[in-house]
């Protein structure tokens, strides 16, 4: 029998029922219908089924016919059935889903403390500034705003970040060529494509980065190939035959340090040499604690870098915003991809009223003085307990590498889950085709715990060093 909808339209009990009552006859079809949609769960216990009249009109038969499969059921215990309360769900025990099995590899509950870095203080994230930003945003968007719209995104959202970037880090961004995007990754996928349609083979790559990126850059069907580095930091000079170069110059993750003068200009000139493009990773660049932040890269040559940004660190990674500012040759590829229908419109707007209204920057005034605060206290805690450990890297972002004795390293990580803290090892970033190693180190994510648990988070590190 074909499947059917019954929708019961008598009294403030009345629920929709999809059924499929399928079987040797009407009645017998019915019964296993019911009675399977009761056995996995989909009528709960205590559930008022339609009455038998208002059933029999919705599937089209006799009422004789639902109310013999009611009585059948209620025998059976399925149902229940009392003068003036109708016929419902019988209370009893519904056998649970089996438990989805644990992947392979990995802990089946987690640490209770965190320095894993790559996420900001999620339990700071401006709700109720958010909201009203929302809020104000909904209440000023035309409705055109909710159709398909520029595969760039919203005009609001350009325009806003445009202004930010050009005032706070001094990227020369013209709205019509900035693009948004669903954050870093998704970025540099569309980049990605639009490499190989140039004829683009290999990415060169900072020899430590996250090989998330790396294996995506893999399924784009480019190959990644590590850039040297020394006691400066990455060589520039270089890039090989790659057609373009992955570069995170303000503040190099994870090992912390800022992009040279001199090795910035020679990046830049071998873009202008081949052609090539510079993709520049900016992903905290507005947390600075020493001095200014150091400008962005895009600066030097807008014809060959491209910007990259993002929401992640200063709000949430769970929002999916980012940003691309594009050299004018670089646009109609990435727009044939529809880069900017991936975010939801609904954020974009708020995010553009987040930025115009300065709550942006109140926030980010705000996270920056209280992840100054933990670098500073990191520091003080470890010159005080374990001197032989060293904060390494520019004063900035949301983490820090600890450089440690030889041979310690992974040493360090166990004791660290001892202690109930997860935290990954300097190895753990390290390209597996690099040639040089800095030695062993934590890279710690200070930007990570909640403030109730920052102390506590702090001494199990402590107790976990050598």
């Amino acid at each position: 029998m074909a499947e059917r909808w019954a929708t019961s339209r008598g009294g403030l009990q009345g629920i929709d029922l999809h059924l499929d009552p399928a079987g040797p006859g009407l009645r017998r079809g019915l019964t296993d219908a019911l009675r399977a949609a009761v056995r996995t769960g989909r009528l709960s216990p205590g559930t008022r089924l339609p009455s038998s009249r208002s059933l029999a009109g919705d599937l089209g038969i006799a009422r004789n016919t639902v109310a013999d499969a009611y009585a059948d059921l209620v025998a059976e215990g399925w149902l229940t059935a009392r003068q003036g309360s109708g016929t419902r769900v019988a209370d009893r025990a519904v056998p649970a889903p089996p438990a989805r099995p644990v992947s392979p590899g990995r802990a089946p509950g987690r640490l209770p403390y965190s320095l894993v870095p790559g996420s900001p203080d999620l339990a700071s994230f401006p709700r109720a500034e958010w909201l009203k930003a929302t809020r104000r945003a909904l209440t000023a968007a035309p409705h055109d705003a909710f159709g398909y719209g520029d595969p760039r995104g919203r005009p609001e959202l350009r325009t806003a970040l445009a202004d930010y970037l050009a005032r706070v880090r001094g990227v020369r961004a013209d709205p019509e060529h900035l693009v948004v995007c669903a954050g870093f990754a998704h970025g540099l996928r569309l980049l990605c494509d639009v490499l190989r349609a140039r004829g683009a083979g290999t990415l060169a790559v900072e020899s430590y980065g996250l090989d998330d990126h790396w294996d995506l850059v893999a399924r784009a069907g480019l190959r990644t190939a590590p850039l040297p580095f020394d006691a400066s930091g990455t060589r520039t000079e270089d890039p090989g035959e790659a057609g373009a170069v992955l570069l995170s110059p303000a503040h190099q993750f994870p090992l912390g340090g800022a992009l040279r003068p001199e090795r910035r200009a020679a990046v830049v000139d071998w873009a202008r040499r081949t052609g090539g493009l510079i993709l520049e990773d900016d992903y905290d660049g507005e947390f600075r604690y020493d001095r200014q932040p150091v400008g962005a890269l895009q600066d030097l040559d807008p014809g060959h870098v491209v910007y990259l940004g993002t929401a992640s660190k200063a709000l949430a990674p769970g929002l999916r915003l980012g940003w691309m500012v594009l050299p004018p040759s670089v646009v109609p590829g990435v727009v044939a991809h529809g880069a900017g229908r991936s975010v939801g419109v609904v954020e974009q707007l708020a995010l553009a009223e987040f930025l115009t209204s300065g709550a942006y920057d109140r926030h980010v005034r705000a996270a920056r003085l209280r992840y100054r605060r933990r670098r500073d206290a990191l520091v003080e805690a470890l010159a005080e307990r374990a001197p032989d450990v060293h904060v390494t890297g520019i004063a900035a972002g949301l983490h820090a590498v600890l450089r440690l004795p030889p041979g310690t390293e992974q040493t360090v990580v166990q004791a660290a889950t001892w202690q109930g803290l997860a935290v990954l090892g300097l190895s753990r970033f390290r390209h597996p085709d690099a040639d040089a190693t800095p030695g062993d180190g934590l890279v710690v994510g200070y930007g990570t715990p909640p403030d109730h648990a920052w102390t506590g988070t702090l001494e199990a590190l402590c107790r976990a060093l050598p």
